[in-house]
């Protein structure tokens, strides 16, 4: 992306020493006033984009001040991913978008009310890289520990260094906002536990621009994106970015991270994956459930998982809440499955008494929250059920049991599923490529992404959540500017 000319201001030479006569190569620009943080969007059919076929999106940041701070950023969409329909509606995108902080505060809720879904993620992921989220800005983040400082703009301290490789091999990132989130995240008591960042798109002993894949999955900031279409924008993230010395973090927009939530310093190391002491992984090629519950799933592996296995979402199908996936056939009458809004995967080997047992796999059933971690239970013909959190329960007219998942279900308003209808999140999502070289971020394409929707949505939670502003204290303002010549 080539920053317009009148965003920048001029440039000339003297082609002598001493010389009063100079060649202007760039006449001043107006520049863009009272803004912190220009965002760039590009529709192109690049030459990265064709060299991954599986690729949708990738970002960069474009200048810096001088403390590091990103000024400029871009997200480069994919032209030849977009579906006819984006390609229009991108036409007409408005010119700018401006995003003040306290006109938007009463619309909070009802944009952070639920996970956004995966073209929203895609864009939010590419935006969090280009504001501060990058291996290629880890080493310049400030320290602001002085609120006083902050406020009056005075120039933090650098922090140097911030990321080391620990004694089993794995790259982290050490800073006091990570270090406090993830210690209150595992319920662990080391002093100086780092955030593990993903060893397998980065060369050995450097830092990569994700979370580790073992250890956060969910984040916004994984390598891959989650194919449910649930991703959060998690206290770790939020963490981070307060550790830029950048920006002023509302960590109450934080969203709840499900996975490996009290389990540990020790979560997600590739010693202890396997060894069946945490029921966020799992072992063989068995079918079962997602950790979120939305959706049944099967139990694999992939290179960003180091070999632990976790259940990933089947390939077609998968949702619970998802009532059009209800076939009807014998095999989900006879383990008394229901698909709709309201419905959640479920550990069962339920089946009816005049057919054997089933094998214990994901079955949808209804539920509903009648407490924090308590909720009840239906299954086809029969009433509602309590569901001891950690037990199991029996239905009057089966064979079998289903298991209550612990601390998965009735947590958070904003631990759900999303619903087709209310979300627009597409169902059976492909396989991904994910670029290899870090220094651009990339997912891969989900079914029509709406990106005007995308980037409104995106402009509102990065002032929203982030609390936006530069140490100068002005107004936050995030002025979007497109470039669509080439759609």
């Amino acid at each position: 992306m080539k920053i317009p000319d009148e965003h920048l201001a001029g440039c000339k030479v003297h082609p002598q020493a001493n010389s009063t006569r100079a060649v202007v190569l760039r006449r001043p620009g107006a520049g863009v006033a009272d803004v912190d943080f220009l965002f760039y969007l590009h529709v192109q059919a690049s030459d990265k984009c064709r060299a991954q076929p599986g690729l949708l999106a990738y970002a960069a940041h474009c200048r810096t001040d001088a403390g590091g701070r990103p000024l400029a950023g871009v997200v480069v969409l994919c032209r030849d991913r977009l579906t006819k329909l984006t390609a229009q509606v991108l036409q007409g995108f408005t010119l700018f978008l401006q995003c003040h902080v306290e006109d938007m505060k009463h619309h909070a809720p009802t944009l952070l009310h639920s996970p956004p879904p995966p073209p929203i993620q895609t864009v939010l992921h590419e935006l969090l890289h280009a504001l501060g989220f990058s291996k290629d800005l880890f080493d310049t983040w400030r320290d602001c520990s002085s609120e006083n400082d902050f406020s009056a703009g005075v120039t933090c301290s650098p922090r140097g260094k911030v990321t080391h490789v620990d004694g089993w091999g794995q790259m982290r990132l050490y800073t006091p906002s990570v270090i406090s989130a993830l210690r209150r995240h595992l319920v662990a008591a080391d002093p100086e536990l780092g955030a593990p960042l993903e060893n397998w798109d980065a060369a050995p002993g450097m830092a990569s621009s994700h979370w580790e894949s073992r250890l956060l999955q969910g984040s916004v900031m994984l390598a891959t994106p989650s194919r449910s279409g649930i991703a959060r924008i998690d206290p770790l993230t939020l963490a981070a970015f307060r550790d830029t010395g950048w920006y002023v973090v509302n960590a109450s927009r934080a969203q709840n991270l499900v996975w490996g939530k009290g389990e540990g310093a020790l979560f997600g190391s590739t010693s202890t994956c396997h060894d069946n002491s945490s029921s966020f992984f799992c072992s063989g090629s068995g079918l079962g459930c997602h950790h979120l519950h939305g959706h049944k799933a099967r139990c694999q592996s992939d290179h960003y998982l180091d070999g632990c296995r976790i259940y990933k979402p089947l390939e077609k199908g998968s949702e619970c809440w998802e009532k059009a996936n209800e076939r009807n056939s014998s095999e989900e009458r006879q383990g008394g499955e229901i698909f709709g809004s309201d419905s959640r995967c479920f550990f069962s080997h339920l089946s009816t008494l005049n057919h054997s047992q089933l094998m214990v796999t994901g079955r949808c059933y209804r539920h509903k929250c009648s407490g924090l971690n308590r909720y009840q239970v239906q299954v086809l013909g029969s009433d509602w059920v309590d569901c001891p959190a950690g037990g199991s329960i029996q239905i009057r007219g089966y064979r079998g049991s289903v298991f209550c998942p612990n601390e998965r279900l009735c947590l958070d308003w904003d631990v759900r599923p999303p619903s087709k209808a209310e979300d627009g999140v597409p169902t059976g999502q492909p396989e991904v490529t994910i670029l290899q070289d870090d220094t651009r971020s990339a997912y891969g394409p989900a079914t029509d992404p709406l990106v005007t929707t995308a980037l409104c949505v995106v402009a509102a939670l990065s002032v929203l959540v982030f609390g936006l502003a530069s140490s100068r204290g002005s107004p936050c303002k995030v002025r979007i500017h497109p470039a669509l010549g080439d759609v």
